[in-house]
């Protein structure tokens, strides 16, 4: 994928966010009746969800567009797989799953693509363990053999990184517990497990840092608006603070404050974003978001904010390497863990591309500057190759990104939406396509 020098201009739309959509489509499977997914995103990683469900017994229908049903099983309907559940690219996939599956009196096994088998599964497996359930890895990584007790036990657990995948799982897993399930945070991670638990009809109860089930709960069908990603809106908010023409309109987008740390350091930056047309869909707080051209100044990003920012970081590194003066982030180890090495995989390519930057353990400093053009890599992960290609809107000449496709694992009509947007941008492998049942 190639981009090269110019601005970007109009309105847009975010896709479908994939992390409301992978959790609305396991509490369907388990619900009583039929529910209506709508605006489902055509990412891969929905389809890796869709399909390791099926593999478990679900069955779909393809609504009109890009809507969905999925015919529930209920609360113990799941099928004993005959063989192992694939959940491809999917971190959130394996591990909401393997909550769920860890209540089956039945053992399953979850693999994954070879980025995916190199992700950290120990996080899972403790808590799950303390429930009852019997989880085998592979050196603390996928592939995940898991056999469930007769009887799950209820746990008050403190999350010992923050992590929204590990707070979910055991939350999936205390709907079957007899009694209160409790999990504890030391950061703020995204809820959209909790409101959609409660649009799915099981009550959530929340004080302070704990979020808390009572056991056994069934769940009964729902109908989920799923609001446009905000972490894939974020390329756009970046581009448009970087290279605006006029002003870059994006609607209906989620914006729930666990999920928008980037506004707020872009903001803190002088990034010219407005918010408007604010509602509730779904459960959901969306806006539409307009972005103008905007002189960014680095700073201190505050360590709080990470947990609420951390898919974004990519991008916002992206922002920091033209904005004036240092910026300096910490507290990113986790970014080590993520489909790549992220904090190596950004660093080598803005390199590349000549940017300031130094790392050390989870630390970053980048002194803003001047970009040039280049061939870079993304280490096949779809949010570097975003990020890498916005580079290319601010950079002295075209910046190409090999290894581009992954981006489907996200957001198929990248491209597209960015072309549409004046972008000049082009590639070899323009990823399309929709959610089929």
């Amino acid at each position: 994928m190639t981009v090269a020098p110019g601005s970007i201009s109009g309105h847009i739309q975010a896709p479908g966010d994939k992390s409301i959509a992978q959790r609305a489509l396991i509490l369907a499977a388990i619900s009583d009746g039929t529910s209506e997914l709508h605006g489902m995103p055509a990412s891969a990683d929905c389809l890796s969800c869709l399909q390791a469900l099926r593999t478990l017994g679900v069955r779909s229908e393809q609504g009109d567009s890009n809507v969905l049903r999925i015919i529930g099983r209920g609360m113990e309907g799941l099928s004993a797989p005959g063989s192992p559940v694939d959940c491809g690219n999917s971190g959130t996939a394996m591990r909401l799953l393997a909550g769920l599956l860890s209540t089956r009196r039945f053992t399953s096994e979850l693999i994954g693509d070879q980025s995916l088998t190199t992700r950290p599964m120990e996080r899972i497996v403790q808590p799950l363990a303390l429930m009852g359930a019997e989880v085998e890895t592979d050196g603390g990584k996928p592939p995940l053999r898991i056999t469930g007790p007769a009887t799950i036990t209820p746990i008050d657990y403190e999350l010992p990184v923050a992590s929204a995948q590990v707070k979910s799982a055991v939350l999936l897993a205390g709907l079957y517990a007899n009694g209160i399930t409790s999990v504890r945070e030391t950061a703020v991670t995204r809820d959209h497990t909790e409101r959609l638990l409660e649009s799915f009809g099981c009550p959530v109860t929340r004080k302070g840092n704990r979020v808390s089930i009572s056991g056994p709960a069934g769940l009964r069908a729902a109908r989920v608006d799923i609001p446009g990603d905000f972490s894939s809106a974020a390329f756009m908010l970046v581009a448009g603070c970087l290279a605006a023409a006029d002003e870059l309109v994006i609607n209906n987008v989620g914006i729930n404050s666990t999920r928008t740390g980037l506004l707020d350091i872009l903001r803190n930056m002088g990034g010219q974003i407005s918010v408007a047309d604010q509602r509730m869909s779904g459960g959901e707080p969306v806006a539409t978001l307009t972005v103008r051209r905007s002189e960014l100044t680095g700073l201190d990003v505050p360590v709080e904010l990470v947990s609420r920012t951390i898919d974004e970081f990519p991008i916002l590194f992206v922002a920091a390497t033209v904005a004036s003066g240092q910026t300096r982030f910490t507290g990113l180890g986790e970014l080590r863990h993520k489909e790549s090495d992220r904090l190596t995989a950004m660093t080598t390519g803005l390199r590349n591309l000549g940017a300031h930057m130094k790392s050390e353990d989870d630390t970053l400093l980048i002194k803003g500057g001047k970009l040039k053009g280049g061939t870079v890599g993304c280490a096949g992960d779809h949010r570097v190759a975003m990020a890498l290609a916005i580079a290319g809107l601010v950079a002295a000449s075209a910046v190409t990104v090999t290894g581009s496709e992954c981006i489907d694992v996200s957001w198929p009509e990248f491209q597209e939406t960015c072309k549409k947007a004046g972008v000049k941008i082009k590639t070899d492998n323009a990823g399309t396509g929709t959610v089929s049942a």
